[in-house]
């Protein structure tokens, strides 16, 4: 109950929204990212760790390469050549795209990128079969969602209103909406608990790489896009330091990881 108050209490004035699911919450984003150089910094740091996966694991001859719900923070700003789409409209994106049914032909894209979207995806399973129809052999799916450790575990429970954290919980949300009803234990529950599972009804996709990030101090004390940065951006440096001599522990406290499937 306590964190209950104090997350409310620590709510981005801009955060403070009726409702998620519309274009004032692009744009709320938006204002916050645009004061946080911290976050932005995490955000590009992610931008650059799709990237470089993408270059080692993706052998596709042709295709487009897309980013799934990017929001406020696209990969466009860190590569210009990968096209940014969302399920809403915003000024800043390139396309309109519903993650389960893709408007690209088959075979058509040989890179999905998706940052903390994949967990909004209500029937994972329609997002797997569209994948596997646009990507060729050697395409590749790259997504950062939550992370299932034990702060990860404690701090999303307790965030967010709108969404979920159940490590329980099936595949399937019953969403009300693109942000709302989300389940944000969704990729542990979907490539960990039920890795076998999702083997056996993708074999086409194989899991060819996951991590921790890295980035969890400062995404934590920047506030993320919905919550008020604790400490000043002098102290990014440090907060690096600290992140590096934690890393033989960072499973402990990542909040985020990185997951990348391969079309065979």
């Amino acid at each position: 109950m306590v964190l209950d108050k104090l997350a409310t209490l620590l709510l981005e004035k801009e955060a403070r929204l009726s409702t998620l699911d519309g274009d004032a919450r692009l744009q709320a984003h938006a204002a916050v990212l645009r004061r946080k150089r911290m976050l932005a910094d995490v955000f590009t740091g992610m931008n650059r760790l799709l990237l470089a996966l993408e270059t080692r694991y993706q052998n596709a001859r042709a295709g487009a390469r897309v980013e799934l719900g990017a929001g406020v923070a696209p990969l466009r700003l860190t590569d210009p050549a990968v096209k940014s789409s969302d399920v809403m409209p915003a000024p800043h994106l390139d396309l309109v795209v519903d993650a389960q049914q893709m408007p690209f032909r088959h075979g058509g894209v040989k890179t999905l990128f998706g940052k903390e979207c994949f967990h909004h995806f209500p029937e994972p399973l329609r997002f797997f079969r569209e994948a596997i129809r646009v990507l060729p052999p050697g395409g590749v799916i790259l997504l950062i969602d939550p992370y299932y450790g034990p702060l990860a575990s404690m701090l999303y429970k307790r965030m967010f209103a709108s969404e979920t954290f159940d490590k329980r919980g099936d595949w399937e949300s019953h969403a009300s909406g693109p942000m709302n009803g989300a389940n944000q234990a969704l990729s542990y529950v979907v490539f960990v608990r039920d890795r076998d599972r999702f083997e056996r009804e993708c074999p086409e996709l194989e899991i060819v790489h996951m991590q921790p990030l890295r980035s969890y101090l400062r995404y934590l004390l920047s506030g993320g896009l919905n919550f008020r940065q604790f400490v000043p951006d002098l102290f990014v440096p440090l907060i690096q330091g600290m992140e590096r001599l934690l890393a033989p522990i960072e499973r402990v406290f990542a909040l985020h990881h990185v997951i990348v499937l391969r079309r065979r």
